[in-house]
């Protein structure tokens, strides 16, 4: 069923024409993403569906009774309420109505028969709407948005007030998701979710009953979530059928074939008017002349496919080489403000090449890690040690040191002075600044903006190890993926602080998980990451279950197990067989790789090559690891036997 339609809508800011002709049309159960460049106009569009913003022209339609919940990516909540009453403060009516319902059972103990009837009636009606609203769960749902948005550890006695701009940020989603409005209207709804409260909003939204329209540049979470893409490019809307990975791919397609179109037109429109030229003026071929001509008139001319719009363009590189040891952290424990210590007796190492992504719960102290790695925090006790020729580039999520009056360009050219103008503007220019926009304040500019100066700044260093603090925050989609392939190509270190799980699939070549006091490895993307824990849970179960089982079987001896029981240990056996196979081969590969190093090492060609001496050493080094995680977990697979 239809629920609401966009038609032929526009809107101007002054002089800028930011949407013209829009067309959008939203379906109950729709799952819906608006995608574009920073400044396109997407969540100028959302206000104008929420009634937030008017426009010049066009039509919205939608139904009087329709609801509709409106996030802005700056929402918050601030009251003097607890958390818990803050939610529970949606459910007013059925508090109401509960009330009612106790008010009638009182009179109805005192009623006469009469009366009595009449009660009851009233009461059954009260009752089953009660029930149809979901008077006997509201409490449990409010359980579990709380627990899925992080606040579950929350004392019951925290009010609203007290929160950060992020949480209450989180507090208003989850208000918001608890009203279940007909259309829920998101604007960038996964800004400060760490990724485990990324992933159970994924889930809740899949689930969801009424539709959703969301702008996002988060776009693992648009893949999970949306099944349609509507891009805002030129002012003007498209639409795609599927998730953002499928929108990607239809779009270049879509490209190629209109291009092919075109360029076929156009060597069609070349022909005709050549034989125009030529055979006009003869006597002879003068109506032949003027039928192509006519054909020519009445031809419908293609526009030009404009493709997409101007990208940045960069690539980092180094100065020199490191050595191959470039971070080594022992017995690491940081506080943060003399307060009580965040991290403790942390224990890691990076080796040159590998593009390491820490992750961990939000609060964790991954932020403080990093400050403390780049000396800008003096940490309690441990060491951190970088190896040879080692140079450090930072990327800071909060851009803090670009809060100047000083105008862009020179922002950029007080740091590199011996930089002429025009290198500085080419520089720039990479970066989307042109024109003008080089001379606008640096404090006056967008969190893109900042975003793409910050990375500029960091590219001119061209250190060989960054620690990168959440990059893609304020990027838009098209610039996330510049900066990704940018960095695919990097010939230095990295790591790097993301809630961007696409970002890490196609960056990390291994996973940093940070918890109080420890940081465990795990060699992979997020994929290989999500299935070790996935896998490392289903051992702790197992292992539980097998203790249990054990206990009850030695408490009731000769007792039989029921044929669930049976059939479950069987299950859990052979997922113990299959991954102690996967192991095993996955051994029997690392060890031939080993050998055919150590063999290509005894080549002269190779061991007079001192760089190619070094990476076999390094890939040496890096599969001995993993082989040493295998053999570990294998052991303890097989000791469950």
């Amino acid at each position: 069923m239809m629920i609401l339609q966009v038609n032929q809508l526009s809107k101007s800011f002054g002089a800028d024409t930011i949407l013209t002709n829009i067309k959008l049309e939203v379906r109950s159960r729709d799952r819906i993403a608006i995608v574009g460049r920073n400044g396109a106009g997407k969540s100028t569009l959302l206000k104008i569906i929420a009634g937030k913003l008017s426009y010049e022209k066009g039509d919205i339609i939608k139904p009087k009774d329709l609801t509709m919940g409106y996030l802005d990516q700056h929402s918050g909540l601030d009251s003097k309420l607890t958390l818990k009453e803050e939610l529970l403060s949606v459910f007013d009516f059925l508090k109401k109505m509960e009330k009612e319902m106790r008010t009638i059972e009182e009179k109805m103990a005192q009623a006469g028969p009469d009366m009595l009837e009449s009660l009851m009636k009233t009461y059954d009606r009260l009752q089953q709407e009660f029930k149809d609203k979901g008077g006997y769960q509201y409490e449990a749902e409010v359980r579990s948005v709380m627990h899925g948005l992080g606040f579950a550890g929350f004392d019951d006695s925290v009010r609203v007030q007290d929160l950060s701009g992020g949480q209450k940020t989180r507090l208003a989603l989850g208000k918001m998701l608890l009203t279940k409005p007909d259309l829920l209207i998101l604007d960038e709804p996964t800004n400060h979710l760490d990724i485990d409260t990324l992933t159970w909003l994924e889930q809740y939204l899949q689930n969801y009953s009424g539709a959703i329209l969301i702008v996002s540049h988060d776009r693992y979470f648009l893949d999970k979530v949306v099944t349609q893409v509507y891009e805002i490019s030129r002012s003007q809307s498209k639409k795609y059928t599927g998730n953002y990975s499928s929108y990607l791919q239809l779009k270049a397609e879509q490209l190629e074939k209109e291009t092919k179109l075109y360029e076929k037109q156009q060597d069609e429109i070349a022909k005709l008017q050549e034989f125009v030229d030529r055979n006009l003026a003869r006597a002879s071929t003068t109506k032949r002349a003027q039928s192509r001509r006519k054909q020519l008139e009445r031809m419908e001319i293609m526009d030009k496919p404009l493709g997409d719009e101007k990208s940045a363009s960069f690539r980092f590189e180094i100065t020199r080489q490191s050595g191959n040891d470039v971070l080594r952290v022992e017995d690491l424990t940081v506080s943060y403000q003399e307060q009580p210590p965040l991290l403790r007796s942390l224990n890691f190492r990076i080796t040159r090449g590998e593009s390491v992504a820490l992750v961990g719960p939000n609060g964790i102290g991954k932020s403080t890690l990093l400050k403390a790695l780049i000396q800008k925090l003096q940490p309690v006790s441990g060491t951190i040690a970088t190896g040879s020729h080692v140079s450090i580039g930072y990327y800071d999520q909060e851009q803090a040191e670009l809060t100047s009056s000083k105008r862009v360009l020179d922002e950029l050219w007080d740091d590199y002075p011996e930089m002429n103008e025009k290198d500085i503007r080419t520089c720039l220019g990479n970066f989307l600044f042109s024109g003008e926009d080089v001379l606008k304040p640096v404090h006056a500019l967008s969190g893109g903006e900042k975003a793409r100066l910050a990375l500029a700044k960091l590219m001119l260093q061209k250190a060989n190890f960054l620690i990168l603090d959440e990059p893609t925050n304020h990027l838009d989609l098209d610039s996330k993926e510049v900066l990704e392939n940018a960095l695919i190509d990097y010939p230095g270190t990295i790591l790097f602080v993301s809630h961007d799980r696409y970002f890490i699939n196609r960056i990390a070549t291994k996973v940093l998980e940070l918890s109080r006091d420890k940081a465990e490895e795990y060699l992979g993307d997020y994929d290989y990451y999500t299935e070790k824990k996935a896998q490392q849970l289903e051992l702790k179960e197992l292992e539980k279950q097998t203790e249990e089982h054990q206990k009850n079987a030695s408490e009731k001896p000769g007792a039989k197990k029921s044929y669930e029981e049976e059939k479950e240990l069987k299950r859990k056996e052979r997922q113990r067989q299959r991954r102690i196979e996967e192991i095993e081969t996955r051994i029997t590969d690392i060890e031939e790789q080993i050998e055919k190093n150590e063999e290509l090492l005894c080549d002269p060609a190779v061991f007079q090559d001192h760089e190619k001496v070094q990476e076999i050493h390094s890939e040496n080094e890096r599969l001995n690891e993993e082989l040493e995680q295998l053999l570990t977990e294998w052991e303890t697979l097989s000791t469950n036997e």
